[in-house]
Protein backbone atom coordinates (compact mmCIF):
# COMPACT_ATOMS: atom_id res chain seq x y z
CA UNK A 1 0.00 0.00 0.00
CA UNK A 2 1.31 3.44 -0.94
CA UNK A 3 0.55 6.17 1.56
CA UNK A 4 0.24 9.82 0.64
CA UNK A 5 1.37 10.98 4.08
CA UNK A 6 5.14 11.13 4.18
CA UNK A 7 8.01 12.79 6.02
CA UNK A 8 11.78 12.76 6.20
CA UNK A 9 14.11 13.40 9.11
CA UNK A 10 17.72 14.50 8.99
CA UNK A 11 20.16 12.90 11.40
CA UNK A 12 23.92 13.26 11.69
CA UNK A 13 26.80 11.65 13.63
CA UNK A 14 27.10 12.98 17.17
CA UNK A 15 29.54 10.39 18.54
CA UNK A 16 31.59 10.22 15.30
CA UNK A 17 33.07 6.72 15.45
CA UNK A 18 30.07 5.04 17.06
CA UNK A 19 27.44 6.69 14.88
CA UNK A 20 29.32 6.31 11.60
CA UNK A 21 29.80 2.62 12.43
CA UNK A 22 26.01 2.17 12.56
CA UNK A 23 25.90 2.61 8.77
CA UNK A 24 29.53 2.01 7.74
CA UNK A 25 31.15 -0.41 10.22
CA UNK A 26 34.62 -0.39 8.67
CA UNK A 27 34.83 3.41 8.46
CA UNK A 28 33.72 3.73 12.06
CA UNK A 29 36.29 1.16 13.12
CA UNK A 30 39.38 2.45 11.33
CA UNK A 31 38.96 6.21 10.93
CA UNK A 32 39.78 8.58 13.77
CA UNK A 33 37.30 11.25 14.85
CA UNK A 34 39.38 13.95 13.14
CA UNK A 35 39.53 11.91 9.95
CA UNK A 36 35.75 11.52 10.04
CA UNK A 37 35.45 15.29 10.52
CA UNK A 38 37.71 15.91 7.53
CA UNK A 39 36.14 13.44 5.10
CA UNK A 40 32.62 14.53 6.07
CA UNK A 41 33.37 17.85 4.40
CA UNK A 42 33.37 16.13 1.01
CA UNK A 43 30.76 13.43 1.67
CA UNK A 44 27.27 14.01 0.20
CA UNK A 45 24.05 13.44 2.17
CA UNK A 46 23.44 9.74 2.83
CA UNK A 47 20.19 7.81 2.42
CA UNK A 48 19.86 5.77 5.63
CA UNK A 49 16.55 3.91 5.68
CA UNK A 50 12.81 3.88 5.09
CA UNK A 51 10.55 4.19 8.14
CA UNK A 52 7.29 2.20 8.11
CA UNK A 53 4.47 1.15 10.42
CA UNK A 54 3.53 4.46 12.07
CA UNK A 55 -0.24 4.51 12.59
CA UNK A 56 -2.43 7.17 14.20
CA UNK A 57 -4.54 5.96 17.12
CA UNK A 58 -7.12 8.62 16.31
CA UNK A 59 -7.60 8.10 12.57
CA UNK A 60 -5.85 4.86 11.67
CA UNK A 61 -3.84 6.82 9.11
CA UNK A 62 -0.47 5.29 8.23
CA UNK A 63 2.72 7.22 7.69
CA UNK A 64 5.84 6.55 5.66
CA UNK A 65 9.16 8.27 6.17
CA UNK A 66 12.90 8.26 5.58
CA UNK A 67 16.09 8.88 7.52
CA UNK A 68 18.66 11.00 5.68
CA UNK A 69 22.08 11.72 7.15
CA UNK A 70 23.90 15.01 6.91
CA UNK A 71 27.50 13.78 7.31
CA UNK A 72 28.79 16.66 9.45
CA UNK A 73 29.59 16.12 13.13
CA UNK A 74 28.68 18.88 15.63
CA UNK A 75 32.31 19.96 15.83
CA UNK A 76 32.50 20.25 12.05
CA UNK A 77 29.31 22.32 11.92
CA UNK A 78 30.84 24.80 14.33
CA UNK A 79 34.18 24.89 12.52
CA UNK A 80 32.82 25.55 9.03
CA UNK A 81 31.21 28.74 7.75
CA UNK A 82 27.48 28.58 8.42
CA UNK A 83 26.66 29.03 4.73
CA UNK A 84 28.59 25.87 3.92
CA UNK A 85 26.67 23.95 6.59
CA UNK A 86 23.39 25.31 5.21
CA UNK A 87 24.26 24.00 1.75
CA UNK A 88 24.87 20.48 3.05
CA UNK A 89 21.61 20.43 5.02
CA UNK A 90 19.68 21.83 2.07
CA UNK A 91 21.20 19.10 -0.13
CA UNK A 92 19.81 16.56 2.35
CA UNK A 93 16.46 18.35 2.07
CA UNK A 94 16.52 18.02 -1.70
CA UNK A 95 17.07 14.29 -1.28
CA UNK A 96 13.97 14.22 0.94
CA UNK A 97 12.00 16.01 -1.79
CA UNK A 98 13.11 13.47 -4.39
CA UNK A 99 12.03 10.62 -2.12
CA UNK A 100 8.55 12.15 -1.90
CA UNK A 101 8.59 13.56 1.63
CA UNK A 102 5.96 16.21 2.31
CA UNK A 103 7.59 17.62 5.46
CA UNK A 104 11.17 17.63 6.75
CA UNK A 105 12.37 17.43 10.34
CA UNK A 106 15.77 18.69 11.46
CA UNK A 107 17.57 16.59 14.06
CA UNK A 108 20.25 17.44 16.66
CA UNK A 109 22.67 20.17 15.51
CA UNK A 110 20.97 20.61 12.12
CA UNK A 111 18.06 22.12 14.06
CA UNK A 112 20.12 24.77 15.87
CA UNK A 113 22.83 25.76 13.42
CA UNK A 114 22.55 29.34 12.19
CA UNK A 115 18.97 30.60 12.47
CA UNK A 116 17.46 27.24 13.56
CA UNK A 117 15.82 26.23 10.30
CA UNK A 118 14.57 29.53 8.85
CA UNK A 119 17.10 29.76 6.02
CA UNK A 120 16.84 26.04 5.26
CA UNK A 121 13.05 26.29 4.99
CA UNK A 122 13.34 29.20 2.54
CA UNK A 123 15.56 27.13 0.24
CA UNK A 124 13.34 24.04 0.10
CA UNK A 125 9.99 23.38 -1.54
CA UNK A 126 8.72 21.25 1.36
CA UNK A 127 7.91 22.61 4.84
CA UNK A 128 10.41 22.27 7.67
CA UNK A 129 10.28 21.95 11.45
CA UNK A 130 13.13 21.82 13.93
CA UNK A 131 11.09 19.83 16.45
CA UNK A 132 11.81 22.05 19.44
CA UNK A 133 8.17 22.63 20.40
CA UNK A 134 7.40 19.00 21.18
CA UNK A 135 10.86 18.56 22.70
CA UNK A 136 9.93 21.25 25.22
CA UNK A 137 6.53 19.69 25.96
CA UNK A 138 7.99 16.23 26.57
CA UNK A 139 10.94 17.58 28.54
CA UNK A 140 8.76 19.49 31.01
CA UNK A 141 6.49 16.46 31.42
CA UNK A 142 9.50 14.20 31.99
CA UNK A 143 11.31 16.34 34.53
CA UNK A 144 8.14 16.85 36.60
CA UNK A 145 7.31 13.16 36.57
CA UNK A 146 10.86 12.12 37.46
CA UNK A 147 10.95 14.75 40.18
CA UNK A 148 7.80 13.39 41.81
CA UNK A 149 9.29 9.89 41.75
CA UNK A 150 12.27 11.34 43.62
CA UNK A 151 9.98 13.00 46.17
CA UNK A 152 10.18 16.48 44.63
CA UNK A 153 6.93 18.38 44.13
CA UNK A 154 7.42 21.00 41.38
CA UNK A 155 5.47 23.73 43.19
CA UNK A 156 7.88 23.51 46.13
CA UNK A 157 11.04 22.96 44.07
CA UNK A 158 13.93 25.14 43.02
CA UNK A 159 14.49 24.57 39.32
CA UNK A 160 17.45 25.64 37.19
CA UNK A 161 17.70 25.98 33.42
CA UNK A 162 21.21 25.90 31.97
CA UNK A 163 21.28 27.54 28.56
CA UNK A 164 18.23 29.60 29.50
CA UNK A 165 18.74 32.05 26.63
CA UNK A 166 18.68 29.37 23.92
CA UNK A 167 15.71 28.27 21.83
CA UNK A 168 14.71 25.39 24.10
CA UNK A 169 15.98 26.89 27.35
CA UNK A 170 14.07 30.17 27.06
CA UNK A 171 10.64 28.70 26.31
CA UNK A 172 11.11 25.91 28.86
CA UNK A 173 11.97 28.55 31.46
CA UNK A 174 8.79 30.45 30.65
CA UNK A 175 6.67 27.31 30.96
CA UNK A 176 8.34 26.06 34.16
CA UNK A 177 7.92 29.50 35.76
CA UNK A 178 4.19 28.79 35.88
CA UNK A 179 4.59 25.89 38.30
CA UNK A 180 7.92 25.67 40.17
CA UNK A 181 8.58 27.53 43.41
CA UNK A 182 11.89 29.12 42.44
CA UNK A 183 13.52 29.35 39.02
CA UNK A 184 17.21 29.98 38.35
CA UNK A 185 18.10 31.04 34.80
CA UNK A 186 21.72 30.31 33.87
CA UNK A 187 23.47 31.59 30.77
CA UNK A 188 26.56 33.41 29.57
CA UNK A 189 25.07 36.83 28.69
CA UNK A 190 23.45 38.92 31.45
CA UNK A 191 21.50 41.07 28.98
CA UNK A 192 19.95 38.02 27.29
CA UNK A 193 19.19 36.45 30.68
CA UNK A 194 17.37 39.59 31.71
CA UNK A 195 15.10 39.38 28.66
CA UNK A 196 14.21 35.78 29.50
CA UNK A 197 13.62 36.73 33.14
CA UNK A 198 11.09 39.36 32.07
CA UNK A 199 9.05 36.69 30.26
CA UNK A 200 9.16 34.45 33.34
CA UNK A 201 8.09 37.07 35.88
CA UNK A 202 4.51 37.31 37.07
CA UNK A 203 3.89 33.57 37.32
CA UNK A 204 4.27 31.20 40.28
CA UNK A 205 8.06 31.14 40.49
CA UNK A 206 10.51 33.52 42.12
CA UNK A 207 13.00 34.12 39.31
CA UNK A 208 16.75 34.72 39.53
CA UNK A 209 19.55 34.82 36.97
CA UNK A 210 23.18 33.71 37.07
CA UNK A 211 26.17 33.33 34.77
CA UNK A 212 27.73 30.63 36.98
CA UNK A 213 26.86 26.98 36.28
CA UNK A 214 28.01 26.05 39.78
CA UNK A 215 24.90 27.80 41.16
CA UNK A 216 22.91 24.70 40.24
CA UNK A 217 23.95 23.40 43.69
CA UNK A 218 20.75 25.03 44.95
CA UNK A 219 18.47 23.28 42.44
CA UNK A 220 16.23 20.25 42.87
CA UNK A 221 15.24 20.07 39.19
CA UNK A 222 17.74 20.94 36.47
CA UNK A 223 17.21 21.24 32.74
CA UNK A 224 20.37 21.49 30.64
CA UNK A 225 20.00 22.69 27.06
CA UNK A 226 23.22 24.18 25.73
CA UNK A 227 25.15 23.82 22.49
CA UNK A 228 28.39 22.85 24.18
CA UNK A 229 30.56 20.23 22.50
CA UNK A 230 31.57 18.64 25.82
CA UNK A 231 30.22 18.00 29.30
CA UNK A 232 29.85 21.10 31.46
CA UNK A 233 28.35 19.67 34.66
CA UNK A 234 30.59 18.19 37.34
CA UNK A 235 29.62 15.74 40.12
CA UNK A 236 30.28 18.16 42.98
CA UNK A 237 27.90 20.76 41.52
CA UNK A 238 24.82 18.77 42.47
CA UNK A 239 22.82 18.41 45.66
CA UNK A 240 21.71 14.93 46.79
CA UNK A 241 18.42 13.90 45.18
CA UNK A 242 18.67 16.35 42.29
CA UNK A 243 17.04 15.44 38.97
CA UNK A 244 18.82 16.52 35.77
CA UNK A 245 17.14 16.36 32.38
CA UNK A 246 19.78 16.69 29.67
CA UNK A 247 18.34 17.55 26.26
CA UNK A 248 21.67 18.55 24.73
CA UNK A 249 23.40 16.46 22.09
CA UNK A 250 26.34 16.17 22.62
CA UNK A 251 25.53 15.79 26.30
CA UNK A 252 26.03 18.48 28.92
CA UNK A 253 26.20 15.80 31.61
CA UNK A 254 29.19 13.46 31.21
CA UNK A 255 28.92 9.84 32.28
CA UNK A 256 31.42 10.55 35.07
CA UNK A 257 28.61 12.30 36.95
CA UNK A 258 26.55 9.17 37.49
CA UNK A 259 29.69 7.13 38.07
CA UNK A 260 30.63 9.43 40.94
CA UNK A 261 27.14 10.12 42.31
CA UNK A 262 24.58 7.39 42.95
CA UNK A 263 22.30 9.87 44.73
CA UNK A 264 21.32 12.01 41.73
CA UNK A 265 19.08 11.14 38.78
CA UNK A 266 20.09 11.96 35.20
CA UNK A 267 17.47 11.45 32.50
CA UNK A 268 17.68 11.88 28.74
CA UNK A 269 15.22 14.45 27.48
CA UNK A 270 12.52 13.94 24.91
CA UNK A 271 12.11 10.15 24.64
CA UNK A 272 8.78 9.29 23.00
CA UNK A 273 6.89 6.11 22.09
CA UNK A 274 5.60 6.10 18.50
CA UNK A 275 2.08 4.73 17.79
CA UNK A 276 1.73 1.68 15.57
CA UNK A 277 4.27 -1.00 14.70
CA UNK A 278 6.99 1.38 13.60
CA UNK A 279 10.12 -0.05 12.04
CA UNK A 280 12.97 2.42 11.51
CA UNK A 281 15.06 -0.15 9.61
CA UNK A 282 18.06 1.46 11.28
CA UNK A 283 19.53 1.23 14.77
CA UNK A 284 20.04 4.75 16.05
CA UNK A 285 20.45 3.58 19.64
CA UNK A 286 16.83 3.49 20.85
CA UNK A 287 14.64 0.50 21.82
CA UNK A 288 11.89 -0.53 19.40
CA UNK A 289 9.11 2.04 18.88
CA UNK A 290 11.01 4.81 20.68
CA UNK A 291 12.33 8.05 19.24
CA UNK A 292 13.31 11.61 20.06
CA UNK A 293 10.58 14.19 20.59
CA UNK A 294 11.91 16.35 17.74
CA UNK A 295 11.43 13.43 15.34
CA UNK A 296 8.00 12.71 16.82
CA UNK A 297 6.97 16.31 16.13
CA UNK A 298 7.62 15.79 12.42
CA UNK A 299 5.63 12.54 12.45
CA UNK A 300 2.72 14.04 14.37
CA UNK A 301 2.43 16.98 11.99
CA UNK A 302 2.32 14.60 9.02
CA UNK A 303 -0.39 12.48 10.66
CA UNK A 304 -2.35 15.67 11.34
CA UNK A 305 -1.95 16.78 7.73
CA UNK A 306 -0.21 19.95 8.87
CA UNK A 307 2.21 20.24 5.98
CA UNK A 308 3.53 23.67 6.86
CA UNK A 309 6.62 25.24 8.38
CA UNK A 310 5.99 24.72 12.08
CA UNK A 311 8.78 25.27 14.61
CA UNK A 312 11.48 27.50 13.12
CA UNK A 313 13.90 30.01 14.60
CA UNK A 314 15.01 30.50 18.16
CA UNK A 315 11.84 31.98 19.63
CA UNK A 316 8.97 29.60 20.42
CA UNK A 317 5.58 30.70 21.69
CA UNK A 318 3.94 28.77 24.56
CA UNK A 319 0.79 28.20 22.49
CA UNK A 320 2.81 26.25 19.92
CA UNK A 321 4.19 23.94 22.60
CA UNK A 322 0.66 23.35 23.88
CA UNK A 323 -0.73 22.77 20.39
CA UNK A 324 1.84 20.18 19.31
CA UNK A 325 1.43 18.38 22.64
CA UNK A 326 -2.31 18.07 21.93
CA UNK A 327 -1.73 16.93 18.34
CA UNK A 328 0.84 14.32 19.38
CA UNK A 329 -1.33 12.98 22.22
CA UNK A 330 -4.35 12.66 19.90
CA UNK A 331 -2.39 10.47 17.48
CA UNK A 332 -0.92 8.31 20.26
CA UNK A 333 2.56 9.65 20.95
CA UNK A 334 3.48 9.57 24.63
CA UNK A 335 6.32 9.94 27.08
CA UNK A 336 8.08 6.57 27.06
CA UNK A 337 9.30 6.17 30.61
CA UNK A 338 12.84 7.29 31.25
CA UNK A 339 16.28 6.66 29.80
CA UNK A 340 19.68 7.59 31.11
CA UNK A 341 22.72 7.62 28.83
CA UNK A 342 20.74 5.70 26.18
CA UNK A 343 19.67 2.94 28.58
CA UNK A 344 16.25 2.24 30.04
CA UNK A 345 15.82 3.53 33.57
CA UNK A 346 13.52 1.35 35.68
CA UNK A 347 11.33 2.42 38.58
CA UNK A 348 13.50 0.23 40.82
CA UNK A 349 16.63 2.13 39.78
CA UNK A 350 14.93 5.44 40.48
CA UNK A 351 13.80 4.17 43.88
CA UNK A 352 17.38 3.15 44.74
CA UNK A 353 18.64 6.58 43.72
CA UNK A 354 16.06 8.21 45.97
CA UNK A 355 17.08 5.95 48.86
CA UNK A 356 20.73 6.85 48.33
CA UNK A 357 19.87 10.56 48.41
CA UNK A 358 17.81 10.20 51.58
CA UNK A 359 20.62 8.21 53.21
CA UNK A 360 23.12 10.93 52.35
CA UNK A 361 20.90 13.59 53.87
CA UNK A 362 20.68 11.58 57.13
CA UNK A 363 24.46 11.53 57.58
Amino acid sequence: MVTEDTFAFIIHPIDPKKDVARKFPLLGKYLTERQIDFFSTFFPPVYISEITGIRSQATGKELRGWFIACPYTPRRMLELPVERVYRKIVAAGHMAERLGARILGLGAFTSVVGDAGITIAKRLDIPVTNGDSYTVAVTVEAIYKAGRMMGIEPSDATAAVIGATGAIGSITSEIMARQVGKLLLIGRRPDALERVREHCEGHHAQVETSTQIADIRRADLILSATSSLKGIIEPDMLKPGAVICDVSRPRDVPRSVIEARDDILVIDGGVVEVPGDVDFHFDFGFPPKMTYACMAETMALALEGRYEDYTLGKEIEPWRVEEIAEIAARHGFRLAGFRSFDRDLSEEQIARTRENAERRYRR
